[in-house]
């Protein structure tokens, strides 16, 4: 039960990131989300032995289902920390951590291959973990994840401060608590593994509950936080929109009275042609050209009410305003947040 709640948690979290896929230019969250949730889905009973079956029972679902996870784990890492750090030079190739990465899936698959099993077993370490070869393989693959995101978590709850936008600050803060669960489910994990090998089984048992909670809470405040962005995001560009359409219909009516008379140097000859363009940028090119008449002639202005003038008044100031980015925003030295 609790492989389907994990997976089921990060399918969620993938859902939530492939609207405005295009819009990005920087995939790996998803990527590696992706890739997470293909290793914890392996790890369900039904798929597991379902794949496993047709490799003769000899279990390398499970040793593709951890490969994946330290794969995805290393690329979630490096796009979170490149979200979080100031630093530029963290968007240079991590040779090292590619190195780790690459060392620590050969060490998987040595250790993997000492193991010795007796047909398909949905309870890995359960059924193996008495082996040698078994809790190195476990340990290999948990001191690796226990050290990205202790790194991972570090730089979030470090940086979370200097984001401008809220939502962000809040996204690194429960990224940065998701870590903090990781880091608990991996020494858990290395507790039941020296338990198993000294035969402690009811002590190993009795672990096991605090296991599955650390499991739950670390992917939901994982997936929690790196959806905040994504969907908080979209809702700030639907209220963009609704913003600029009722700005866009109140500038239309100045923008014909200010410049039926200036037909030659309209940007924009008709709101047919109006229509067809992004909704900020015929915004931007009206609020000029009135502007531009209003200065040519000042004669114009008496035939402007005080609601047309609310109207100017409101566009000059929406465009002048912050503008929503696909990237964090961090304050400036001494600018305080907001």
């Amino acid at each position: 039960m609790i492989q389907i709640v994990a997976a089921a948690l990060i399918w969620l979290l993938v859902v939530c990131l492939l609207p405005g896929m295009w819009r990005r230019r920087d995939h790996s969250v998803l990527t590696a989300a992706i890739t997470i949730s293909v290793a914890l889905t392996l790890n369900i009973d039904s798929v597991y032995l379902g794949i496993d079956s047709l490799v003769d029972g000899r279990n390398f679902v499970d040793l593709l289902a951890n490969v994946s996870m330290v794969v995805g784990i290393y690329f979630l890492s490096r796009a979170i920390i490149r979200a979080a750090t100031p630093d530029e030079t963290v968007e240079k190739r991590d040779s090292a951590g590619m190195v780790l990465l690459v060392v620590v899936t050969m060490g998987l698959v040595a250790s993997f291959s000492a193991i010795v099993t007796q047909g398909s077993s949905t309870r890995f370490m359960l059924d193996f973990g008495d082996q040698w070869s078994a809790a190195l393989y476990s340990s290999i693959q948990f001191v690796y994840i226990g050290y990205v995101v202790s790194v991972t978590g570090v730089t979030c709850f470090r940086f979370r401060g200097d984001m401008l936008r809220p939502y962000f600050r809040t996204a690194f803060t429960c990224i940065g608590v998701g870590c903090s669960f990781a880091v608990l489910l991996v020494l858990l994990v290395l507790v039941m593994d020296i338990l198993h090998l000294q035969g402690r089984l009811d002590a190993m048992r009795a672990v096991s509950p605090i296991y599955d909670a650390a499991v739950v809470a670390a992917m939901a405040f994982l997936c929690v936080g790196l959806a905040i962005p994504p969907v908080a995001r979209r809702v700030l560009r639907h209220r963009q929109s609704a913003t600029e359409e009722e700005l866009v219909k109140g500038l239309t009516k100045i923008w014909d009275k200010t410049t039926k008379k200036r037909q030659d140097v309209r940007l924009v000859r008709d709101t047919e042609v109006i229509s067809q363009q992004d909704r900020a940028q015929r915004l931007h090119r009206m609020l000029v050209e009135v502007q531009d008449a209003l200065l040519v002639e000042p004669g114009l202005g008496s035939s402007l009410d005080i609601h047309d003038l609310n109207v100017l008044n409101a566009a000059e100031n929406y465009l002048a305003g912050p503008i929503v980015r696909q990237v964090p925003v961090r304050r400036r030295k001494g600018e305080r947040a907001t």
